[in-house]
């Protein structure tokens, strides 16, 4: 099911729910770039477990109005916008990579609607104490948010550039495409159904524009607008050795400074693993907070 709901300012978002219509909700954020586009087996998983699986566009992608300097902490009003069209006063969320900062920030920011929360290869805080943010990285990371720092237009002209590349791309061509991003484990993880709803996401998004993914860019490279270490409500992490679109020191910096994390740092999963196989776990989780 899709709907179009208000949010203030006059700007709109896109939101889509699948699973059980009557089930316990769960909020999802979607990776960057990308839409809030479900994933098949989340959904069978979701009806399953008697969840109400609810995401959405986050501003300037797919259905969603761009809000042009956004940061992390601006999303709480989103995520109260669609709980109360909803009519929801409790869910958990989750948040997988460029979303990953959004579960957080819900966890720290929004304890009377949020009651649980989990991130799945989440950045940390560029601007995070003793936080070794590149190393690790994929070059195409790197390069671009080395870009961005130093040269704003340049990295505008990059993203638009990008843009009609990323709009062509087949699903075939996905590892090949991703190559200093894509470790043996992740690439050996890909089948067409996963690849086809990764691509498929990433033009849903980014057909309107290329807004959204630049907003996401910087919103996780200024300040979020919360501490981590104020996290109050019940937060499962997730990151895997061989991530090198997310590091795995930033899954160990979270770890270390979220109160009474239930933290997964694996030693045999990537970046794309933790969406193929790890949501089941994440839903089992959360589902016994609500």
């Amino acid at each position: 099911m899709e709907r179009v709901i208000d949010t203030a300012g006059g700007r709109v978002l896109r939101v889509e729910e699948a699973g059980d219509p009557k089930g316990k909700p769960v909020l999802v954020f979607h990776g960057t770039p990308g839409d809030g586009s479900q994933y098949a087996p989340h959904v069978a998983d979701a009806k399953a477990k008697g969840i109400r699986l609810i995401s959405y566009d986050r501003p300037g992608y797919g259905g969603s109005t761009p809000q042009p300097g956004r940061i992390v902490a601006d999303a709480q009003a989103d995520v109260r916008a669609i709980a109360g069209e909803l009519g929801l006063d409790k869910i958990a969320v989750w948040g997988v990579s460029g979303g990953g900062p959004y579960a957080l920030m819900c966890a720290a920011l929004l304890p009377d609607l949020v009651v649980a929360s989990a991130s799945l290869a989440s950045p940390a805080p560029y601007q995070g104490e003793g936080l070794d943010y590149f190393t690790g990285m994929g070059k195409d990371n790197v390069d671009d948010i080395k870009l961005t720092l130093e040269d704003e237009p340049a990295a505008r002209a990059k993203l638009v550039t990008d843009r009609e590349m990323m709009l062509k791309l087949k699903p075939e061509e996905v590892v090949k495409a991703l190559a200093s991003l894509m470790s043996e484990v992740d690439a050996a993880a890909q089948t067409p159904e996963l690849t086809a709803h990764l691509v498929g996401s990433m033009q849903a998004g980014l057909t309107p524009g290329g807004q959204g993914w630049w907003d996401d860019g910087m919103s996780q490279l200024q300040p979020w607008g919360f501490a981590i270490e104020s996290i109050s409500v019940p937060h499962q992490l997730w990151h895997g050795r061989h991530d090198r679109f997310v590091p795995f020191q930033h899954g160990e910096w979270l770890a270390a400074r979220i109160p009474g994390v239930d933290a997964h740092l694996t030693s045999v999963d990537g970046h794309t693993t933790l969406l193929r196989y790890r949501v089941p776990e994440v839903h089992s989780w959360l589902v016994g907070h609500l």
